[in-house]
Parts: C-alpha cells; structure tokens; sequence
C-alpha cells in the first residue's frame, strides 16, 4: 500500500512514525539518523518496517529520495 510521508531527519524523537495532524502526508517519521549519504533514507525504511511489522526489504521508497516528502510502498 502506497502512503505520502514526511521525514524528519536528525530527531531526538526517532525512530517514530506518528499520523500527520497537518494533512500534508499520510505518517511523519522521526529518524535519528542525519540526512547524509542516504543515512536518513535507511532509517526511515527501518522505522517503517518496524511500524508495519514487516520486513525492511518490503518497504520500498517509490519518490523522493532526496526530499523530505516521500512516496513510500509497503508490501503487505
């Protein structure tokens, strides 16, 4: 199932994954993990996969990997 996120990088909070209050996404996702090399992108897959109760290999990052809004898949 596809979901919008908004990733929050370098979060004392993380790893979190919590529903967006604001609407412009589906969950936010806390991530300790800082938003160099692709760190940022790692964590978040874990946290959703920790979330989902799913493998990480099953959490797939469809759009923007680059960006703090992201397109995620997670495979049921």
């Amino acid at each position: 199932m596809p979901y919008t996120i908004r990733v929050k990088p370098s979060s004392r909070k993380g790893p979190l994954v919590e529903t967006d209050a604001t609407g412009a996404a589906d969950l936010v996702v806390f991530v300790c993990e800082r938003a160099v090399d692709g760190a940022a992108n790692d964590g978040v897959v874990k946290a959703l996969a920790d979330h989902f109760g799913v493998a990480p290999r099953d959490v797939t990052i469809l759009r923007g990997h680059s960006s703090r809004i992201k397109r995620v898949e997670v495979a049921e």
